[in-house]
């Protein structure tokens, strides 16, 4: 599993570095190499109403298209744009690869 997201540390980003390459040769498995990654790496940051609606405006596309893309429903992004919920776990995830990799990513 080699991840572009940033090591909370230079030491913590050298361990997950040789977590990875153990991984590649078969040294561990790949539910270890999950641990390494929860250790060491940075949580996907939040994502509140105006991140959100940023993100659908640079992309210029609806709230549907997005619930789409997100596989969530239409009145969850409606929620999240106005600050009655906020997204986490999958849909979180997937907020944060179309910040950082954009739509064709996901589509």
């Amino acid at each position: 599993m080699n991840t572009k997201r940033k090591a909370k540390s230079p030491i913590l980003e050298a361990v997950h570095e040789t977590a990875t390459d153990l991984k590649d040769i078969g040294f561990i498995n790949i539910h270890k190499m999950h641990k390494y990654d929860a250790l060491c790496l940075e949580p996907v940051p939040p994502y509140d109403s105006g991140k959100i609606k940023d993100l659908r405006d640079r992309y210029r596309i609806s709230q549907a298209v997005l619930a789409s893309v997100l596989n969530t429903s239409l009145s969850t992004v409606r929620k999240w744009e106005v600050g009655d919920k906020h997204p986490s776990g999958p849909s979180l995830k997937l907020l944060s690869i179309l910040d950082r990799k954009g739509l064709e990513a996901l589509i």
